[in-house]
Formats: C-alpha cells, structure tokens, sequence
C-alpha cells in the first residue's frame, strides 16, 4: 500500500515537474514571439515607398544627423544651382531666385539687388545671355556651429557669340530651421559671400 502511494507522489511530481516545463516553454515561446514581431513591426514603419514617374521606390528613414552632410552639401548645391543658372526670361530668373532666397537669409538677397540694380538681370534678357554652373568641390566644418563652408565652382556664361567660363568661390554658413516645402533640407544659408568670381577663358563662337 505504501509502495503504491509513493509511485502516485511520485507521478505527481513528474506530472508537476512537466507542467513546469512546458509552461516555461511556452513563455519563453510567447517572449520570442511578441520580441520577433514588435521588431519587424519597427523595421516594415522604417521601410517607406515613393512613387516616381509611375514607379513604386523603396526607401529607408534615417536619423538626421546620419544624413547632414548630405544634405547639407545638397542645400548649397541647390542654392548655387538656383542663385547662378539664368537663361534670358525673366519668369525663369525669378522662379530660380525665388527658390534660391528660400534657402539663404538676406545676404543673398542683399547680392540679388545689388545685381538688379548693375541691371545684370536686364543684361541678360536683353542680351540673350544664357547662364550655367557646376561645383567642383563643397567643404563644410561640422566641428563648429553654425557650420561653415566653401563651395567652389564653374560657371559657363553662353553669349551670342562667345563661351565664357568663369571660376566661383564663395563662403557661408549654414544653421538649422524647420523644414518645409520650400527648404526641404532644413538648412539656411547665413553670411553669405562670393569671395572670387574671375574669368577662366573665353571662347568664340
């Protein structure tokens, strides 16, 4: 009779022992589970799409400060870009200074004018005066701010009837501000000015 209440005590314990296991088995089970799927929830809200020219684009979201040097560089390409490239029509002079005074504070403005009133912008129209340029080369400090940089350049001034290529050096700063539609890198020029602005050669057509 003992020996038969010692094999039930002793079933319970394995039937106890079992249920332990099985228990902890399934937490841990349950654990993995809520981990795996809250990461791939975090990584798939990482992940976005855009859609350009038809086309579904995967892209990835970032912390900014991985990407301000990009974007940074990028901000005093476009301003260049919109500040210098003119063609002889002057809704697209003032579309391209228009976007440029976005990204910069009234330094450029203050260059802006001074341009219109040399009446360089008249210049331009009247002389079928078309306008481009290139960077060569952007160096920014990020070990200060409001970080300075250097951006220098290659215009291309088209003219009737000569090429005309012209070396750029300018200097600036640049600190934060809200983004926006129009200033989508979330930058703004300060101080800015053209340190060099001389001509290279010159070419007949």
């Amino acid at each position: 009779m003992f020996r038969h209440f010692n094999n039930i005590e002793t079933a319970f314990k394995h039937v106890k022992l079992f249920t332990f296991v099985i228990i902890a088995a399934c937490m841990v089970i349950c654990s993995f589970t809520v981990y795996e799927s809250y990461r791939m929830v975090t990584k798939a809200q990482d992940r976005i799409y855009l859609l350009a020219n038809g086309k579904a684009l995967e892209a990835f979201s970032a912390e900014r400060g991985d990407n301000i040097p990009v974007e940074a560089r990028d901000h005093i390409r476009m301003f260049h870009h919109y500040f210098f490239s003119l063609d002889p029509d002057d809704k697209v002079i003032e579309d391209n200074i228009g976007k440029a005074l976005y990204l910069a504070d009234a330094t450029a403005r203050k260059q802006y004018e001074d341009l219109k009133e040399g009446n360089f912008y008249s210049s331009i129209i009247s002389g079928n005066i078309s306008q481009k340029i290139s960077v060569d080369s952007i160096s920014i400090d990020f070990q200060q701010y409001p970080y300075r940089f250097r951006y220098y350049g290659q215009q291309q001034i088209i003219r009737p009837t000569a090429l005309v290529n012209r070396s750029l050096l300018t200097e600036g700063y640049l600190r934060n501000v809200s983004r926006s539609d129009n200033n989508p890198h979330g930058f703004l020029i300060e101080r800015w000015r053209i340190i060099e602005n001389r001509d290279i050669n010159l070419q007949k057509r």
